[in-house]
């Protein structure tokens, strides 16, 4: 649990959800590789590979993988590191009256309505000038301090405040950050700081991917404290089970590896995002490391399973015509294999009672998720996956309440349960 409520705190943007997760790696005795480098690992061995910096791969060599064609087997388990937030836009101070406000643009299917008078941070890279036009030096920057909101506006100016409507981005909701005064700068304030803090002159700064984020802290909430209220559950609950089920002792005869992946929150269709040719290539690799034939990875292929670990919408309380009459989910009542006719959710029934077993196996608790006709659910990165890694596998997730909100709900106890299973997934 520490695990998931440290990275809900420190994970406010891709890039820091990398950093922690390699960090976190290294203590458990992974060793990082250059995907700009050749391959060499070993038998028994346990590595990490950021191809970039927003996303992430972990694998675990089975010391006896790739020796037995009749039994080796990859397991791949994926998540992804981004979520709904603003993104800066490049040139984005402005003057508003005696305003100062920055120019920002959604990123990923936001509940508007929920980022309004929050404290907001700024996190994500800064590009520096390098040695050469070719090598520009990369900076993590985290803001760890508030510094925008967007005010709403009182129902006083506005009487229909409390009806529903849809938010205009360009002009309801751009960040205030500070009052114009004669020692700042009217169009270079935001340059101005980011060259203070990260300690270089403001002509430095080529280009920046930098994220407004929620810097509400994570709760435990309710009369027992079985629920979690947070920034950022989705999809960082399945970051964290990974992160801790990828350092289990894993199976011997397997090839164990995790992969969390950037852009999912806008269609994954980006180098860094699970429609990209990353994964077969980290494969590829390690089969050539390993001298295996193609043919015997593509058995242990064919042998192993892909599984796409991301939040499923439980019943809410307020709203229980919007699931399912008959596949109800719930809060604390385990994790949740998902399915879809349409094939928006990589499980069948065979993906299914695959994970059914482990789960009865193990005695982790379970529940199925249909989504209501005529209501489909988000694609996830199992079908897109699966689209060049033709493997057997399922979708799985916690459920939650308010996904896509400034601040989410889950429960601690499908939290550890989607931990436990992703681990014995990857032992047994």
């Amino acid at each position: 649990m520490q695990v998931f409520m440290d990275l809900l705190e420190q994970g406010r943007a891709p890039y820091q959800v990398v950093s922690y997760g390699k960090q976190f790696l290294k203590e458990q005795g992974f060793v990082e590789l250059d995907f700009k480098q050749p391959m060499k690992i070993e038998r028994g061995g346990r590595y990490m590979i950021a191809p970039y910096p927003s996303m992430l791969f972990a694998f675990s060599v089975g010391a006896s993988f790739g020796t037995n064609m009749q039994k080796d087997a990859v397991r791949i388990a994926m998540a992804h590191t981004d979520f709904p937030c603003f993104k800066l836009k490049s040139k984005p101070e402005y003057t508003t009256k005696e305003y100062l406000q920055v120019n920002v643009e959604p990123y990923g299917g936001m509940i508007k309505g929920t980022w309004f008078d929050r404290p907001l941070g700024l996190a994500g890279k800064v590009m520096l000038a390098g040695e050469d036009a070719f090598t520009p030096k990369c900076v993590i920057f985290d803001s760890e301090r508030a510094l925008f909101t967007i005010p709403s506006l009182a129902p006083h100016m506005d009487r229909g405040a409390n009806n529903k409507h849809e938010y205009d981005m360009q002009t309801e909701l751009q960040p205030v950050t500070g009052m114009l005064t004669e020692a700042c700068s009217r169009n270079g304030f935001l340059q101005e700081y980011l060259a203070k803090e990260l300690n270089v002159d403001a002509d430095e700064i080529l280009s920046f991917d930098l994220f407004l984020y929620n810097m509400d802290h994570p709760e435990c909430i309710g009369l027992t404290e079985e629920f979690v209220s947070a920034p950022r559950i989705d999809n960082l609950a399945s970051v964290a089970a990974l992160l801790e089920g990828i350092t289990v002792e894993t199976n011997t005869d397997n090839l164990s590896v995790i992969a969390l992946f950037d852009n999912e929150e806008i269609g994954s269709r980006s180098k860094q995002g699970a429609d990209s040719l990353l994964l077969r290539e980290l494969l590829m690799r390690i089969k050539d490391s390993l001298q295996l034939t193609e043919e015997a990875l593509q058995c242990a292929l064919l042998r192993g399973f892909l599984l796409s670990v991301d939040g499923a919408h439980a019943l809410h309380p307020n709203y229980t015509a919007k699931s399912d009459i008959t596949n109800e989910v719930f809060l604390t009542k385990g994790p949740v294999i998902k399915t879809s006719a349409s094939q928006r959710y990589l499980s069948d029934s065979e993906g299914t009672a695959v994970l059914m077993q482990i789960c009865k196996e193990k005695n982790i608790p379970y529940q199925v998720q249909v989504n209501r006709s005529g209501m489909p659910g988000g694609q996830t990165l199992g079908p897109i996956a699966a689209s060049y890694l033709p493997m057997q596998g399922a979708d799985l997730g916690i459920p939650m309440l308010a996904m896509h909100s400034a601040r989410e709900l889950a429960a601690a106890d499908d939290y550890a349960s989607l931990r436990a299973l992703i681990g014995a997934y990857f032992s047994l």
